[in-house]
């Protein structure tokens, strides 16, 4: 690659080689370089091209980032948020300001450390109870947040992301590939909660009982519970006066709407729906699905009332994306780059790379828009939530950016402004009181957990991943010494449980589905030596083996982080795990419930177990 190349690309964030999970530098092809800088409107095609876009002026930066405390060197007048001004040189309050067309964001330099407690973290679709219907709901989100601070003493909950779907069938059922992270899922609401149920007359409460759709299915059926739901909703809709929606509920409103008619992506619809500008939708279905919002936004508050008692409280989970055809596309189309997908690049795990099928945000358009639609992401999550868990938290840093036509593996890394990033994260959650965890599980430079730490965020451990990779081997790490700025937990929704783990049943399952290249007996033999390292390490610990699954909580209580989680699955033995990575419809991701009943599992013995060894950890 030529030096002018190297030197575009290195302007525009573009990487041109990278460091791979086995530390050794890997170049990235020109033609790769070459097209992903088309996707940020740079024309690098030829070399004379490449000559012209070095020697075009370089804008100045649309967005200054300071923290509380730093001056903003004058001359001018800054605008401030709250409608006042400020001459300048001055150090502006915590917000989001304007000097001339450029956006000053000034945030708080770190968080306050959260509480140290110990919670749970739910998949709710899995928290099926006598009252659900079919799958968990925001219902039982507020009966989990009370009853697990009331009977076992938790103080923290990590809900599985909960933001808008698609109101179509086949319903999504990953939640890590909304529509919108805007908004949230309908899916999730309590039909029962809903004020025009309980005003209704008696005939109109029972035609909405009777669609009440099957609450004991093996396995989840999001379409039944969808196509009930809408049905009982619509019966309600009736009885409700219709007000007709502003702003971006609007829009979020109306491409629901015309994705009942058209389908749930919008770059298939006719061309007049494509765009939001001439796009036209049924003012009935708008006011409709605006109104299911409004139900969502009033279960969820109700959810986070009923965690008044926790130490921290409900923390939901920040997806790294949005489904390409879905409704932040549609509305703030010029913020992504459409024609791009997010994944990984080859390691050992995948060696062809992964390819998450979700567009970027573009880092020049974020700038221009002074992050408005990031900020508007982060507010939205918080507005009910005591805490924010962001995913794949490294792409506030860099994504891998897979041009169109090419193999997950023919991708490259685009830089982001972290330090931008950060402080909406940072300034947001200091408005809404909440704590913020970031998930750098992987492949992670250290700089991002550093800036975490740094900012008074949380890290993530995993006991399974907890090893000293800079020394022979990779020992375990004893929990004592882990960090205490972090959210720990045995596992993840993508990794084995704790039972699962031990009774190697990921490796039997993955065996079974083809997904291992080389010998099966040799990966149960490492599973089996990972086994026996951690028992080893119990026993070292000076615990009792005879219970492996309340042994490795009490492991895990010894360490320092702020927050300790245990899912319901490892706390009730449960060897499936929620979702098996690189698969769809091979195996049931997301729809496996929970073994037992929600009224059961905080009498559950196994569950009071876990509980108790959590508890005492956080007594130390």
């Amino acid at each position: 690659m030529d030096d002018e190349l190297i030197a575009l690309a290195e302007r525009h964030g573009v990487a041109t080689h990278y460091e791979d999970a086995g530390q050794r530098r890997v170049d990235v092809d020109a033609d790769v370089v070459v097209a992903v800088l088309a996707q940020l409107d740079v024309d690098a095609s030829t070399p004379g091209a490449v000559r012209r876009a070095l020697a075009a002026p370089r804008p100045e930066p649309r967005t200054v980032v300071l923290r509380e405390g730093d001056v903003l060197d004058g001359p001018g007048v800054a605008a401030l948020e709250d409608g006042g001004s400020v001459a300048l040189p001055a150090a502006l309050p915590p917000g989001y300001h304007r000097l001339g067309d450029r956006t000053v964001i000034v945030a708080p330099r770190r968080l306050p450390p959260p509480p140290r407690t110990w919670g749970l973290m739910l998949q709710l679709y899995a928290m099926r109870s006598d009252e659900s219907w079919g799958m968990g709901d925001f219902g039982d989100l507020a009966t989990t947040a009370r009853r697990a601070a009331d009977d076992l003493g938790a103080g923290v909950l990590l809900v599985n992301p909960v933001q808008a779907i698609s109101p179509t069938t086949p319903v999504e059922r990953s939640p890590y590939s909304p529509a919108s992270r805007r908004f949230a899922n309908p899916l999730y609401l309590r039909v029962a909660d809903v004020p025009a149920y309980r005003d209704a007359d008696a005939a109109t409460r029972a035609a909405v009982d009777a669609l009440r759709p099957d609450n004991d299915t093996e396995l989840i059926d999001y379409d039944a519970v969808w196509l009930a739901k809408k049905a009982a909703l619509e019966l309600l809709w009736t009885r409700v006066e219709h007000v007709e929606p502003t702003g971006e509920l609007r829009d979020f409103a109306r491409f629901c709407a015309l994705a009942e008619v058209h389908g749930p992506d919008w770059r298939a619809w006719p061309e007049q729906q494509r765009d939001p500008a001439t796009a036209t939708a049924d003012p009935d279905r708008v006011a409709f699905h605006a109104w299911l919002q409004h139900l969502c936004e009033q279960q969820l508050a109700a959810a986070r009332r009923a965690a008044g008692a926790m130490a921290v409280g409900i923390v939901h989970d920040l997806p790294v994306g949005v489904h390409p055809g879905g409704a932040d596309t549609w509305a703030v189309r010029d913020a992504f780059a459409p024609d791009v997908r997010v994944g990984a690049p080859p390691d050992a795990f995948s060696r062809q790379g992964q390819d998450w099928g979700l567009p970027p945000w573009r880092p020049d358009r974020l700038a221009e828009q002074g992050y408005e639609p990031f900020r508007a992401v982060i507010r939205n999550v918080l507005a009910h939530a005591d805490g924010i868990r962001v995913d794949h938290v490294a792409g506030l840093w860099r994504l891998w950016w897979i041009p169109p036509g090419e193999s997950p593996a023919r991708g490259t890394y685009v830089r982001y402004d972290d330090e931008a990033m950060l402080a909406v994260l940072t300034l947001e959650a200091h408005r809404a009181g909440a704590v913020v965890v970031g998930e750098d599980l992987g492949t992670v430079e250290p700089k991002v957990t550093e800036a975490l730490h740094e900012h008074g965020m949380l890290s993530s451990a995993v006991l399974w991943f907890q090893r000293d990779y800079e020394r022979p081997g990779h020992p375990l790490i004893p929990p004592a010494e882990w960090t205490g700025s972090a959210m720990a937990s045995i596992s993840t929704h993508d990794l084995p449980t704790a039972a699962g783990f031990l009774a190697a049943e990921h490796v039997r399952v993955r065996a079974e589905l083809g997904q291992f290249e080389g010998d099966v007996d040799g990966e149960y033999h490492a599973a089996g030596r990972e086994r026996a390292e951690l028992v080893a390490l119990l026993e070292q610990e000076g615990l009792a083996v005879d219970d492996l699954v309340t042994a490795f909580h009490a492991l895990l209580a010894k360490a320092p982080s702020s927050l300790l989680l245990t899912s319901p699955q490892d706390a009730l033995g449960e060897i499936r795990q929620p979702n098996l990575p690189g698969t769809v419809d091979e195996y049931p991701n997301w729809r496996i419930p929970l073994p037992v009943r929600l009224s059961e599992f905080f009498t559950d013995a196994r569950v009071r177990a876990v509980a108790a060894a959590l508890a005492a950890g956080r007594g130390r």
